[in-house]
């Protein structure tokens, strides 16, 4: 998935109220710029992080600027959470994900419990649906684990929930973690910051609903799944 360009690369001042950041580009330029993602972002959005942000001339917009990109100590970081679809979409359009692979038709935003929205349902003929739910993760702070949620994730954990019941009744459902990093080889469930929705997902795996994580390569251009990772969980260690 290409990125937005042109992208201009600074340093981060402050993000405040969620959806706000002020940047000091490269050139000198003072910047404020929309962060497309709710969640904490605990540790990519501190004061002096080097961030790429993308611009568009779009006269309709209020801020012409979006945080993209951030430079971790090993990598980039995608902290874009509109992605993770997107990039998903892509990859499942090129066959690029091989446990998904071979359906006729992928439909997205699907309906699928009383209040949820499936992000893809994949269907053929011959074989069962596919319910497919995409999380973006970009959490890392030990080594080289992923971790995923960085902040509870109620409305996540009833995703579980919700993939469980489609299993139940003879479907397949995935859920599929998509780590917009370059710098993590394993993935885990952040049991101390949700513990519910590390047991939640521990609980859906035993119920038949399969985990995938894949990580991602990353450059201010370009964001594309390129590779899966295992995924550690911690009830059966």
């Amino acid at each position: 998935m290409l990125l937005p360009q042109p992208m201009a690369r600074g340093v981060i001042v402050q993000r405040y109220k969620r959806f706000f950041v002020d940047m000091v580009l490269d050139d000198g330029r003072e910047i404020t710029a929309h962060v497309p993602n709710p969640g904490a972002m605990l540790g990519l959005k501190d004061p002096g992080l080097a961030a790429w942000v993308s611009w568009s001339g779009d006269p309709k917009r209020k801020l012409a600027w979006t945080l993209q990109l951030v430079e971790a100590d090993e990598g980039l970081v995608g902290v874009n959470t509109m992605n993770p679809n997107r990039l998903v979409a892509e990859a499942l359009a090129a066959d690029a994900i091989p446990e998904l692979s071979g359906y006729a038709t992928v439909r997205p935003e699907v309906k699928y419990s009383e209040a949820s929205r499936v992000d893809f349902l994949l269907t053929h003929p011959d074989r069962p649906s596919c319910w497919l739910e995409v999380k973006n993760c970009h959490y890392r702070r030990d080594g080289t684990l992923a971790e995923f949620p960085d902040c509870v994730a109620a409305r996540s954990a009833k995703h579980l929930k919700d993939l469980a019941a489609e299993v139940a009744k003879g479907a397949r459902a995935v859920q599929l973690f998509v780590v917009q990093r370059t710098d993590c080889d394993s993935f885990a469930a952040c049991d101390d910051l949700d513990p519910v929705y590390a047991k939640g997902l521990s609980d859906a795996a035993r119920a038949g609903v399969e985990v995938l994580c894949y990580r991602c390569d990353i450059s201010p251009n370009e964001i594309r799944i390129s590779r899966r990772i295992p995924w550690r969980d911690a009830s059966s260690v």
